[in-house]
Formats: C-alpha cells, sequence, structure tokens
C-alpha cells in the first residue's frame, strides 16, 4: 500500500504541475529577510519569544497552510478522495475482510502517522528560525494522543495479535510517515487534503460498523484504556485535539458501543481540524483564551 499512495501522491494534477512549471514568484516570500548588517542576530531572532509563540506579529500567516502552502485545485482534490477510496477498498478490505478489530487496529496505526510528520516539519520550521506557532504543535501533538489512545482501544481488544497485521501496518505506517512528511514540506495544504480523506473513511468506517453491531456492543463493557481516556483521566489532551468551538464533549463510556461512538465522533473532528487547515482559517480551541471550560 505505501508505493500505492506514493505513486497516487505522484500522479496527482498538483504534483504533476508542481514538477513542470517554472518556480512560482510567491516562494520567495518563505524566506525570511536577511537581518540588519548593524546588528548581531541568531538564526531564531525573527521569532519575537514575547509573541506568545508565534512569529513576528502582523505577518497575517494564520496556519501552515498560510504560510507555506498553496490551495488546492477541484480536480487535485477529487483525485485525492479517489485515491485514497481505492487504497481503502484494495488494500484494507481484502486484507481484513470480516477481521473488525485487526484492521481497526492497523488503520490506527497509520492514523497516528501524519501527525508526526507535521510536528517533525513544524519543529523543523521553527530550528532554522523561519516560522512558530506553538499552537499547531499542539493540536498535532493532540491529534496523534488522540489516535493513540483508539490504537490502544484496538490492542485491548486483541487486534495486534497476529505478526501478519503487526507487519503491514507498521510498515504501511513508515511509509507513510516519509510521504506525509515530504508533502507537508512541499505543500502543507496537500498533506492536510490527502489525510482529510483518510479520516473521513474512518468515521465513515466506525459509523458503518456501530450501526451493524449495535446490540452486541451494548452488551459489552467499555475497555478500561477508553474509560480513562475519555471519562475518568486528565481530559486536557482529549479537548486540545477538538477544534473550532469553545464547547467540550464529554462522551459516555460504559460500553463498548459508547467507546467506538466516540471514537466515530473523534474522526469526525480530524476531518473538521483539516478541512479547515486548507484554508486561511487560524485554529482554536476551549483552552483558548476566549473560552471558558466549565468546571465539571
Amino acid at each position: 500500500m505505501t508505493w500505492l499512495i506514493a505513486v497516487a501522491a505522484l500522479l496527482s494534477p498538483a504534483t504533476t504541475a508542481f514538477v513542470v512549471q517554472p518556480p512560482r514568484p510567491h516562494i520567495q516570500n518563505r524566506i525570511l529577510p536577511s537581518p540588519p548588517s548593524s546588528s548581531l542576530r541568531m538564526v531564531g531572532a525573527g521569532i519575537d519569544p514575547t509573541s506568545g509563540g508565534d512569529t513576528a506579529k502582523g505577518n497575517g500567516f494564520n496556519n501552515p497552510s498560510s504560510r507555506f502552502g498553496e490551495p488546492l485545485s477541484d480536480e487535485t482534490k477529487e483525485f485525492n478522495k479517489i485515491a485514497v477510496g481505492f487504497l481503502k477498498r484494495a488494500v484494507f478490505d481484502t486484507l481484513f475482510r470480516g477481521r473488525d478489530y485487526p484492521r481497526f487496529y492497523a488503520l490506527e496505526t497509520i492514523a497516528r502517522v501524519p501527525y508526526f510528520s507535521y510536528t517533525a516539519a513544524l519543529h523543523f520550521y521553527e530550528t532554522i528560525g523561519m516560522w512558530r506557532k506553538a499552537k499547531y504543535l499542539k493540536i498535532h501533538f493532540a491529534e496523534d494522543w488522540n489516535e493513540m489512545h483508539h490504537l490502544m482501544i484496538m490492542e485491548e481488544l486483541g487486534g495486534a495479535e497476529r505478526w501478519f497485521d503487526r507487519f503491514v501496518a507498521q510498515h504501511i505506517g513508515v511509509g507513510y510517515y516519509l510521504l506525509a512528511l515530504g508533502l507537508y514540506f512541499w505543500n502543507p495544504t496537500m498533506a492536510y487534503n490527502l489525510n482529510e480523506y483518510i479520516e473521513e473513511h474512518a468515521f465513515l468506517t466506525y459509523d458503518q460498523f456501530v450501526k451493524e453491531h449495535e446490540e452486541e456492543l451494548k452488551a459489552q463493557p467499555a475497555p478500561q484504556v477508553a474509560v480513562d481516556y475519555y471519562r475518568d483521566g486528565d481530559l486536557y489532551m482529549f479537548d486540545e485535539f477538538q477544534t473550532g468551538s469553545c464547547q467540550v464533549r464529554r462522551p459516555k463510556m460504559d460500553t463498548l458501543y459508547d467507546a467506538f461512538s466516540a471514537i466515530r465522533d473523534d474522526e469526525a473532528e480530524h476531518v473538521k481540524t483539516m478541512a479547515a487547515l486548507q484554508t486561511e482559517t487560524e485554529l482554536s480551541n476551549a483552552h483558548d483564551d476566549s473560552c471558558e471550560i466549565p468546571e465539571e
């Protein structure tokens, strides 16, 4: 599946255009201006340490896509959507047919990967002094933290028992990490768009699963990992990955049905965040100063 994803990305209209077109004028805006010769500055001096983690105020860059990327054509978006759907059917629906928990384990192993890539790229930009907005490091880490708990739930349910399933999931994950990292450095809008459709398929997969197995799932208790993450533990990271609203979610967590319903709703949150990051929107969540989280 790894090479199929890479081929799909390379055949994307946006990628082809990147290869054959001359350099775009706006690329020069990605380079920080040279510091005045009269002042002695370090590489990271373009970052204002008093601005709450952001680069110099008033730069107009609200998120990584508006800073380093450019919009995608409708054709490119449609190509990405079709490619993700094809890969899902050709690989996961074939390899894991009739084995839901191993399939979910593989999906969640891979689902963490793009957030590793995003944070790696953002750390790089910050390290060399190009751009810093700490909130996106926090949000992407929280998204990974969320997917990690999905993965732990599937492990608790026995999804990782077979060596072959672990081998497939982990090797695809490594390949997707490299692909997502490359796409993010080239055009973060492309990386976010591809992951939007992956998360959308995850939402639809879980939605179908809970509808088809509702009674069976309601008869089983929620895994302890789910109880700790969604209800009884520290909910800071759970709130952090959900963007665009001051409202906080507090899922019911008594049965296995509750756990899978919460996972499904998490995937919808990821879709919403990935879509917003392809615009010039500056993300916000319940932890922003303008929001007040009600005390329990």
